[in-house]
């Protein structure tokens, strides 16, 4: 018996087959929604009463290889995961550390006091301390009680 020959089908399967080789790949791999690599750092960013800290997850790096910007209401942390010498490690047999550059930015409140901005580097950990302005604080306002 024979059967009609269906280029569609074949495609589909051809395919199929390059969706299985490319996730082996990038299996463990950080994915944004729209299915692309990110090469960005992981960062947690929270506010206190006097301040916003932006905390990067940054293993490997000193501060020398960091540069933080800020520029209106975006704070910009770059850098550059260096590859070590491969020559010097023998034959490789799998790679799951990224190299390469990386970029994030972070759009802040406008009450950031920029001049008076922070950071610090410790165990891999980037600290951004961003305090902010006098009149973004709480006030304490008392109460008074009338008799």
């Amino acid at each position: 018996m024979l059967t009609r020959w269906n280029p569609v089908r074949e495609l589909v399967s051809i395919r199929n087959e390059m969706d299985r080789m490319l996730d082996s790949m990038f299996q463990g791999w950080p994915f944004e929604s729209n299915g692309l690599v990110t090469r960005s750092v992981m960062a947690d960013m929270y506010e206190t009463d006097d301040e916003i800290v932006v905390k990067a997850e940054l293993p490997g790096l000193s501060a020398d290889d960091v540069d933080i910007n800020i520029s209106g209401n975006v704070l910009t942390i770059e850098g550059e995961f260096r590859a070590e010498d491969e020559g010097k490690r023998g034959n490789v047999h799998f790679r799951e550390r990224r190299y390469g550059s990386f970029r994030r930015a972070f759009t802040l409140p406008g009450y950031i006091d920029a001049e008076k901005s922070e950071a610090e580097f410790e165990n891999g950990v980037l600290t951004i301390r961003l305090p902010k302005r006098e009149e973004a604080r709480p006030k304490q306002i008392p109460v008074r009680v009338k008799s």
